[in-house]
């Protein structure tokens, strides 16, 4: 036989990290388009096991399915949406009311069941509890409706029919709102204080303070126009094909507002990155940002993940 060298083990190890690669992009989006709720009935038997089986698991049915509702609840009020008819229908539903992380809306429920645990044999905690929450739930809904009056009158003065307005609570205080207005292929945005224009805060160089400053109050008329595939004639043919290529197929179902962040094009290749205007906040990178990307002499797309700032990115 005739000696032919070959590094396999370097080969293994190539194609062991493309390999791990195509696995983190594709799980991360399954992730974040699947629901990931157990059912009812499985959380209670869970529980029972771990009772060592001294308790029915039907006893544990009734407190799974109210945690489930609560979840469920939750999901539905927050931008991020909740497919209600999965696995039938991957269609999203939302009441956008609260932010994700909303550190008021989290004091009241812990606050909750702090005072709940302290004096278990008394129901006034938690009934003051809910009915706080749910007052700060109508507060919610009030402002929304406020973010969307703001909206309409956008739309009028600048007279675009067949508009679509979302409004998107947003970090750092309950008044801090983001309108979209889709027309077209623009997004029409604006990121509003609904506060008084004297209770607002003055800029300063610390993080959260910056970004609170870039919601400004209605008056300000603070809005800019954003086109979903750039505005360089040139990038928008590459990022029409690149988004609408079947591979990108995953992102496309995940996204509600998605607009190009950039092209990046280099001797290796050229790539198309997006990301959804739900995840982008003032001063910091947009979260959940995908691309394709080709080779150059390749006619094949495939789809890649940017790291963002926060850990779930």
């Amino acid at each position: 036989m005739s000696g032919v060298s070959c590094d396999c083990n370097q080969d293994r190890q190539s194609s062991f990290g493309v390999t791990w690669r195509i696995l983190k992009v594709v799980n991360k989006i399954y992730y974040l388009n699947k629901p990931r709720d157990l059912f009812s009935g499985s959380l209670a038997w869970l529980a029972s096991r771990f009772a060592h089986k001294r308790y029915a698991w039907q006893l544990f049915y009734r407190p799974a399915c109210l945690g489930l509702a609560i979840h469920i609840a939750g999901d539905l009020i927050t931008s991020y949406g909740l497919m209600l008819f999965a696995p039938f229908s991957t269609e999203r539903f939302s009441l956008p009311l609260v932010f994700v992380i909303d550190p008021w809306f989290s004091f009241i429920i812990i606050a909750g069941l702090i005072a709940s645990w302290r004096y278990p044999q008394q129901r006034i905690p938690a009934i003051a509890a809910l009915i706080v929450l749910c007052s700060y739930t109508i507060l919610l809904a009030v402002l929304r409706q406020q973010a969307i009056t703001a909206a309409n009158q956008y739309i009028y003065t600048h007279t675009m029919p067949q508009a679509h307005i979302s409004v998107l609570p947003q970090p750092l205080s309950p008044f801090h709102w983001k309108i979209i207005i889709r027309h077209d292929d623009n997004y029409h945005l604006a990121n509003v204080n609904l506060l008084p224009p004297d209770h607002q805060q003055q800029q300063t160089t610390w993080l959260f303070t910056t970004m609170a400053a870039a919601y400004r109050p209605v008056v300000e008329n603070n809005w800019q126009i954003q086109q979903q595939f750039g505005g360089d004639p040139a990038e928008m043919m590459l990022a029409r094909e690149a988004w609408l290529h079947p591979v990108f197929a995953p992102f496309r179902a995940f996204a509600q507002f998605p607009v190009l962040e950039r092209i990046d094009i280099s001797e290796q290749g050229q790539c198309a990155w997006f990301y959804d205007l739900r995840f982008k906040f003032p001063e910091l990178p947009p979260s959940f940002r995908y691309g394709v990307c080709r080779q150059h002499g390749h006619t094949g797309w495939e789809m890649s993940r940017r790291r963002g700032l926060f850990y779930i990115d």
